[in-house]
C-alpha cells in the first residue's frame, strides 16, 4: 500500500525493502496498470498539457495550470465523452470507457512531479474538467477523489477539489446525500433551456428547472451547502 499510494511505485523491482526473491516473483506473476505519460506541451506561460495512456492502448489528456501561487491539476474522468456538447473537442469523441479510480489517481501523481520539477512546487488544487462527465464515472471518480484525499494518499484538502458537471441531476442529488466534502461546478453554457437545447443535448432529459431542483437538494445538505459554484 505505501509503495503504491504513497511512493508512487510503478514496478514491482522500486520497492526496494522487499527482497530480491520477492520482488522478481512478483513481477512474473503480476503487472501494475499504472498510467504513463505519452507526450507533453509546454506554454510560454507556464502551461504543462500531457496526454497518458493507459495500459491498454487509450490516450487520455491533463493539465498542470500555473496561476500566482496556485498550481492545478485539470484531469480527465472518462476516455472520450458521451455528451456531445457541441462547444467542447471531448464531444466529438466516442467515448471509450469510463476511467479506473487508480488511473485518475495517476494523473494528480504524475502532474504533481511535474509541478515539483517545472516549479519546485506541489499541486495547490485539482478540478476534474479534463475529458468526460465525472458524474458519469461516478464509483471511479469519488473512490479516486477518497485515494487523493487519504492521509495514506495524496493527503491533499478535499476544499482544494473541484468536480465540474455538465448537470447529470440525479447524479448531483446523490452527491447530496452522500455529503461529499468536495467543491461541485456546475457549467450552464446558456440561460435558456432552448438555447441550451442547441448546444448541450444532456439539456433535453436535464432541463434548466430539473437542475435547479437538483441543486437546492445539493445546498440544502449542511455538509455541502457552501460548495457549489455555477459558471456560463
Amino acid at each position: 500500500m505505501e509503495w503504491l499510494w504513497q511512493k508512487h511505485a510503478h514496478s514491482f523491482a522500486e520497492m526496494t525493502n522487499l527482497s530480491k526473491s520477492l520482488r522478481e516473483k512478483l513481477g512474473e506473476e503480476f503487472t501494475l496498470p499504472a498510467l504513463v505519460i505519452d507526450a507533453t506541451q509546454y506554454s510560454a506561460d507556464g502551461t504543462i498539457k500531457s496526454r497518458f495512456r493507459t495500459h491498454d492502448g487509450h490516450m487520455v489528456e491533463g493539465v498542470m495550470i500555473p496561476s500566482g501561487n496556485r498550481y492545478t491539476a485539470c484531469v480527465s474522468s472518462q476516455i472520450g465523452c458521451s455528451l456531445n456538447c457541441k462547444f467542447c473537442a471531448t464531444g466529438y469523441i466516442d467515448k471509450k470507457r469510463n476511467l479506473d479510480f487508480d488511473e485518475i489517481y495517476d494523473q494528480v501523481v504524475l502532474i504533481n512531479k511535474q509541478c515539483e520539477t517545472v516549479n519546485d512546487k506541489k499541486l495547490t488544487n485539482i478540478v476534474f474538467m479534463g475529458m468526460g462527465e465525472p458524474l458519469l464515472n461516478y464509483k471511479n471518480v469519488l473512490r479516486a477523489i477518497e485515494r487523493i484525499t487519504s492521509p495514506d494518499g495524496l493527503g491533499m484538502s478535499p476544499r482544494r477539489i473541484t468536480v465540474s458537471t455538465a448537470g447529470v441531476a440525479k447524479m448531483i442529488r446523490q452527491l447530496g446525500d452522500d455529503e461529499v466534502k468536495f467543491k461541485l461546478a456546475v457549467s450552464l453554457h446558456a440561460p435558456t433551456d432552448k438555447k441550451r437545447n442547441e448546444i448541450m443535448a444532456i439539456n433535453e432529459t436535464n432541463d434548466l428547472k430539473t437542475l435547479i431542483d437538483a441543486l437546492n437538494h445539493f445546498i440544502k445538505r449542511p455538509a455541502t451547502r457552501s460548495l457549489l459554484n455555477t459558471s456560463f
